[in-house]
């Protein structure tokens, strides 16, 4: 499998731009994307369900008012998830893998983002009752019709992968890695993406850090607090290049709308720990030292 390369290593996370967030007027969304774009970061993740349904389409509205091409940028978007909300009425939480609710769904996002393919597609979580040949049938149709280039998966463990790769290639996973959830270091899902070359994504990227106040986060600041000073840089930027260290080569998915710390996320790429501080921060994290 061709590892994929094109995309930037910082993404920019969109879920936070509509209204599960800042609510974006369309010029403030067009002004984002061009100071994402004056930063390197060329790529912006979505899904279908970000704002309740809504958020793909303000995306799209902005975009196709801005003066940025399609060649510039490339979307990543997510499908499966079913909820109630006023855009769509579900009785009860779950996820649909058919053949035609994906296509269905994919095209939806293409008419919504005011484009003609999507850079990638991924499945947002498992689901107990998906069919690979199903979901096959699907992506194989997408690609053969131009509407999407790649295809990968979002929260899946490398069982589950491995059951769709009966089947079809899976290109990429995203899932939730960061200093204070490191999970996905020890049961195989970033050995399956290095190992397999699949793109590996990491959404909320800096964790509980900035969210909560626990044992281990206080932990943490102890350790950033010398490392700042050492490394001349931030809080966010040295839990980024912890994050950015693991040899899978993880693109984080960062959820800021502000352009500001999009431009110290960038920077964060610069930085390359050094092997002990990266694990004073893992034991600090963990609460013991490594075994």
């Amino acid at each position: 499998m061709k590892q994929i390369t094109k995309y930037s290593r910082i993404i920019a996370g969109t879920m936070t731009w509509g209204n599960w967030g800042k609510q974006l007027a369309t010029d403030q969304m067009i002004a984002l994307m061009n100071s994402c774009l004056e930063l390197n970061i060329t790529t912006f993740d979505h899904a279908d369900i970000y704002g309740d349904y809504t958020t793909e389409e303000q995306f799209g509205t902005a975009f196709n008012k801005s003066a940025i091409s399609r060649e510039e940028i490339q979307l990543i978007t997510k499908c499966g998830i079913q909820f109630d909300a006023k855009a769509r009425s579900n009785r009860v939480k779950h996820y649909n893998y058919d053949k035609d609710y994906i296509v269905w769904s994919a095209e939806r996002s293409l008419k919504l983002l005011k484009s003609e393919y999507l850079d990638v597609l991924l499945l947002h979580r498992p689901s107990p009752l998906m069919q690979p040949s199903e979901i096959a049938e699907a992506i194989m149709q997408l690609k053969k019709d131009g509407k999407i280039r790649q295809f990968g998966v979002s929260n899946f463990t490398p069982s589950q992968i491995a059951l769709l790769e009966t089947v079809l290639p899976v290109e990429g996973n995203q899932v939730e890695y960061s200093l204070t959830t490191n999970e996905v270091m020890n049961n195989g899902i970033l050995n399956d993406c290095l190992s397999n070359k699949r793109m590996a994504m990491s959404w909320s990227p800096l964790g509980a850090y900035f969210r909560e106040e626990t044992e281990q986060t206080k932990r943490i600041r102890k350790i950033l607090n010398n490392l700042c000073e050492k490394y001349e840089a931030s809080e966010d930027q040295l839990l980024l290049s912890w994050v950015l260290k693991h040899p899978s080569k993880i693109h984080p998915v960062v959820g800021t709308a502000t352009p500001e710390r999009l431009a110290l996320a960038m920077k964060a790429v610069e930085i390359d720990l050094e092997l002990e501080d990266w694990f004073l921060l893992l034991e600090a994290s963990n609460g013991n030292e490594v075994a």
